[in-house]
């Protein structure tokens, strides 16, 4: 039987917020520089989720490919222009905002466990004035793991005080489904964010695609 729940850890980009469109207008703002076409945002989501060097490698080979010299160049400038519009178009999914409050209300902490740059993390929930909510934000940081690694997800872990099986992750992809196995973490599924493919193992975590439906099995 699973324990009660104590505490909550998030993914971020197509979880908690809608960030593609500024997502998107970075990575088109850096294809032009190479004299690249435009991506359409259903393109772009489906490069979200293991980090931007992966995002901006996976756009470049896509429209044609590069050395890595001019995916260093490429990234330098996607970077640039993202830092400069994290939360221009970015916004929470409706119902976010009621989610965390309820949760806070009942005494659950709350986290985020990210492939996001810690900082540009950080950035965005002080931005989007959510960063209130949570006791933990854990981006990436160099030279360490990204999901689907379980390192970052037990370094929320452990800077929350929890134990392993008093906590949930959730999270929309694949990766975080893996980051939540490796981790032995139970795992809900919003299948309203960027999920770009099924997913056999997906029948083994609790689904929802509305934020006002989640349901989690918390202490009281």
């Amino acid at each position: 039987m699973m324990n009660a729940i104590k505490a909550i850890i998030f993914d971020l980009d197509g979880t908690l917020i809608h960030s593609a469109p500024d997502i998107q207008f970075a990575s088109n703002a850096a294809l032009r520089t190479i004299n690249r076409d435009p991506l359409d945002i259903e393109t772009i989501i489906s490069f979200i989720g293991n980090g931007s060097e992966v995002l901006v490698d996976r756009f470049v080979e896509f429209t044609g490919g590069g050395s890595e010299t001019l995916k260093r160049k490429v990234f330098t400038t996607f970077m640039n222009v993202y830092e400069e519009n994290v939360t221009t178009l970015t916004k929470p999914y409706p119902g976010v905002i009621d989610a965390l409050s309820g949760f806070k209300a009942r005494g659950i902490k709350l986290g985020i466990c990210t492939n996001k740059p810690n900082d540009l993390a950080n950035k965005i929930c002080v931005n989007l004035d959510i960063a209130k909510y949570f006791d933990v934000i854990c981006g990436s940081v160099a030279n360490k793991p990204k999901k689907p690694d379980p390192y970052l997800l037990k370094s929320c872990v452990n800077a929350m005080e929890c134990n392993l099986d008093e906590i949930a992750y959730v999270g929309d992809s694949t990766i975080d489904f893996d980051t939540a196995m490796n981790a032995s973490i139970n795992f809900y599924l919003f299948s309203g964010g960027y999920l770009n493919r099924p997913y056999p193992n997906f029948h083994k975590c609790i689904q929802f695609n509305d934020w006002k439906n989640i349901n989690i099995n918390y202490s009281s």
